[in-house]
């Protein structure tokens, strides 16, 4: 087995999906979760305005409607704006809730949260670089939706596709921690296809994919930071030949980040070894 074919097999992607299929699984998926832990009614997810979000949130969304039709309980889900101060792309994130349409919408502005974090570690002489910050950024807007999850009995949803995750582009612990992940065995371009099956504003996943946590890169794109472009990596997770150069690149990025996709290492790993 090539690692292509390995990879393709870790992450479930198929070659083709039928978008109403895909929609009809996540949502059963997210029911079926919640039911099987009695002691839940909500789910909780960070809305940035872009693709992922906004499909994870929709899903969400469809699944606590069904849940309460279905069993007259007051499950709901919860969407929250996790800003860094004013946001540029705040208008993409406000046309993702209307798309949405959440039963609850809180924001947490998380500016003061880091700063603080950032101060603190200069006090005991840790210089924190702009990478390390957005990082930071990251893990807070995790420890946001987990405090609203914890008061509101709730579990965390978490937006990693395919995509994202045969590149490990997330933060460890920040965006990268979740309890369950509606899409992930889709990659980019599956993603649109879901949204635009689910009627989403083409504006929400035909705009530039950016992480946006760098201060010294506002808005650097995705595959400007990856080196790669997400129709190779589609191509690449659907088992199509790309350029020797798109695939040494996306196989790089695998090996480097599989600490990422792995829980805490015990003695029983092979990691160490």
């Amino acid at each position: 087995m090539t690692l292509q074919e390995h990879i393709i097999k870790e992450l479930g992607v198929k070659p083709q999906i039928d978008a109403k299929e895909e929609i009809r699984k996540s949502i059963d998926f997210l029911k079926a979760y919640m039911l099987k832990h009695p002691f839940l009614k909500t789910y909780v997810l960070g809305i940035s305005g872009g693709q992922d979000s906004s499909l994870s949130g929709r899903l969400a969304q469809l699944a606590m409607e069904e849940l309460r039709d279905e069993t007259g309980k007051d499950y709901q889900f919860v969407a929250i704006r996790l800003p860094f101060g004013v946001q540029a792309d705040e208008e993409d994130a406000q046309r993702a809730l209307d798309f949405i349409k959440p039963d609850v919408s809180l924001t947490i502005n998380i500016k003061e949260a880091v700063e603080g974090q950032v101060a603190a570690l200069a006090a005991a002489g840790i210089e924190v670089s702009d990478f390390n910050k957005g990082n930071i950024k990251a893990r807070q807007r995790m420890i946001s939706q987990y405090a609203v999850a914890g008061q509101m009995a709730g579990a965390v949803i978490g937006t990693d596709h395919a995509a994202e995750n045969i590149t490990a582009f997330f933060t460890k612990y920040g965006d990268g921690g979740a309890d369950i992940l509606p899409i992930f065995r889709l990659n980019k371009r599956q993603g649109k296809q879901l949204l635009a099956e689910l009627g989403a504003d083409k504006r929400l996943y035909e705009k530039v994919p950016t992480a946006d946590l760098e201060e010294n890169k506002p808005g650097i794109a995705d595959e400007v930071a990856l080196g790669v472009t997400y129709n190779e990596i589609d191509d690449y997770l659907e088992g199509k030949t790309i350029s020797a150069q798109a695939q040494e690149t996306i196989e790089n990025w695998w090996r480097k980040g599989e600490h990422k996709r792995h829980l805490p290492i015990t003695i029983f790993d092979d990691f160490w070894k």
